[in-house]
Order: C-alpha cells, then sequence, then structure tokens
C-alpha cells in the first residue's frame, strides 16, 4: 500500500459516525456497489448529519472502486432524522387525548 493509500484509508468519510475510507473500502471488497449498501454495511450517513457530508465522498470511493460514471450512482434514501427523546418526555405521553 501506498503511503498516500494508507493516509487516505485512515481519514474520515462519515464524520458523525466516525466511519474511516478504509471501512468504506472493506464494505465495497465485501459486495456493496451503493450508497445504500455501504450505509447498511458501515452506517455512514445515518449520522445527525444524516449524510450531507458523506454521501458525495462515498460516492466518489463508489465511482473509482467500481469504475461507475457518476451518473451510475442512485442517491441514499432519504430518511427523516432521528431526535433524541427522553424518558421522562415519553412517560408523559399518553395516547388517550
Amino acid at each position: 500500500m501506498r503511503d498516500s493509500d494508507e493516509r487516505a484509508s485512515h481519514c474520515f468519510i462519515c464524520r458523525c459516525e466516525e466511519i474511516e475510507e478504509a471501512e468504506i473500502l472493506q464494505a465495497i471488497a465485501e459486495g456493496a456497489q451503493s450508497v445504500n449498501d455501504v450505509k447498511r454495511r458501515t452506517r455512514a450517513g445515518m449520522g445527525v448529519c444524516q449524510g450531507i457530508y458523506c454521501v458525495r465522498p462515498i460516492s466518489h470511493i463508489l465511482e473509482r472502486e467500481l469504475g461507475l460514471e457518476p451518473e451510475q450512482i442512485v442517491p441514499m434514501t432519504a430518511r427523516p432524522p432521528v431526535r433524541l427523546v427522553s424518558l421522562a418526555s415519553l412517560a408523559e405521553f399518553n395516547d388517550s387525548e
């Protein structure tokens, strides 16, 4: 492995979930073919930003590693952001209203 490759594999692609490029490359080596495949295998894109910062780099890695054209990359399936809910809030929830 060249020094530049080693450095690249240790940089975070998904900052929210702290997923490094090496993990993305491993997911692709294990069969990931899309952004959603990478997301399911690594949790990249599931953090607080919901993929705002990492989808593009993941797409570029998929293009590079799989020899795909940009238009062949299917966008990540969007999900509404998850918000933390305290147990106290849930305890106050009354379903009968």
